[in-house]
């Protein structure tokens, strides 16, 4: 592996979601603090409805976990068990949500997936393919969002100003169009690795990594390398209908996540008597265009799972879609659904699943 056992255990640490708890807890309460509004809360009552959207936005999250089963036990050509799977989307999702979000949880993966009894090479495969799979869906939904709505009502939050040509003094624009960058550069570098030259990226990483200033990164360099020219052997041999197959259960884990907010929107108004806020289907549209936009936003950031920056950037991008009084607590709420759980339970899948671990290496 291109990590010691050690390393890799101290990052799953269940410790670790101190950190991304006390950064989002502690940027909403200061929001909250500033916008809290105790008149708009007092006309909020909830009834069945509101329950029942309250419950379709965490439906969503279950649509969105079971579609990532599904693409793993496609991709390891059933070899690992339902009970394996499981396990290991709920440590990939714990170690995303304790790293930056540029970093997420793909690289300590490929050690979840050969200690469920995968060897290092198809698990290496395993994860490229998932990673190629995501980065490939943003980059064809990101172009497709902007073609269908128009860029003004995308990264324009003020319409007074609709006439605003979109550039980079946008910032919305500007993070979009970075994270998009990131996004498409890490796909064709994936894609060069995988299917036309493996080898030729391995060279490309070790000559990199001899550098003086990251040099203490060459072996884990050089591993990389060797894990991308097996895994390039691995999946040359599937079919088109293999990648179709993962890649469809790829779109409907992440359309089912950015679904989340729509209904979690709608649980609100319900709860509302009397409320002014009507969603048409354009409307519902851009709510899950900006929430797409937003997750590509949020890979610029160095903070663990976005932490305080999601929150912080979902109260202002999704504000004109909220009533008065109740922006940062829906931000906090979305983050509750999308992001807390998999902080707590990961914590207490991490203890059972090391110690599982060491005492097969035993």
């Amino acid at each position: 592996m291109a990590q010691t056992k050690e390393n890799i255990l101290k990052q799953v640490s269940p410790r670790k979601i101190v950190i991304p708890i006390l950064i989002g807890l502690g940027v909403a309460s200061y929001m909250l603090y500033n916008d809290w509004d105790s008149e708009a809360f007092s006309m909020l009552t909830v009834g069945w409805i509101t329950i029942v959207f309250l419950l379709v936005a965490f439906f969503m999250m279950i649509i969105r976990d079971f579609g990532y089963m599904i693409r793993l036990r496609i991709l390891s050509g059933g070899e690992l068990s339902w009970k394996s799977i499981f396990n290991i989307i709920l440590l990939w999702e714990f170690t995303s949500a304790v790293t930056p979000s540029a970093i997420g949880g793909t690289g300590l993966a490929v050690y979840f997936i050969h200690k469920e009894g995968v060897n290092v090479g198809k698990s290496s495969a395993i994860v490229l393919a998932t990673a190629f799979m995501d980065e490939l869906y943003f980059i064809i939904m990101f172009p497709l969002i902007v073609l269908l709505i128009n860029p003004v009502h995308l990264f324009v939050l003020d319409q007074s100003m609709a006439t605003e040509v979109i550039s980079f003094t946008n910032k919305y624009f500007y993070f979009a169009v970075v994270g998009y960058s990131i996004k498409l550069a890490f796909l064709l570098f994936v894609f060069y690795g995988l299917f036309l030259n493996p080898k030729g990226i391995k060279n490309l990483l070790v000559w990199i990594f001899r550098l003086r200033f990251l040099k203490r990164w060459k072996v884990q360099a050089e591993k990389t390398g060797d894990d991308i020219i097996v895994a390039s052997k691995e999946l040359k041999q599937r079919s088109f209908l293999f990648w179709i197959k993962a890649f469809t259960a790829t779109f409907f884990s992440w359309s089912a996540r950015y679904w989340v907010v729509n209904f979690l929107l709608l649980a609100l108004i319900f709860g509302i008597p009397n409320s002014d806020f009507f969603f048409s289907i354009s409307d519902h549209i851009l709510i899950f265009a900006r929430q797409l936009v937003m997750w590509i936003m949020m890979l610029v950031m160095p903070t663990p799972g976005g932490s305080g920056f999601a929150e912080a950037i979902f109260s202002e991008y999704m504000a004109e879609f909220i009533p008065a009084g109740f922006v940062v607590v829906m931000a906090l709420f979305w983050r509750f659904v999308t992001y807390y759980p998999y902080l707590f339970i990961g914590a207490f899948i991490v203890p059972t699943w090391v110690k599982k671990v060491l005492s097969k290496d035993k």
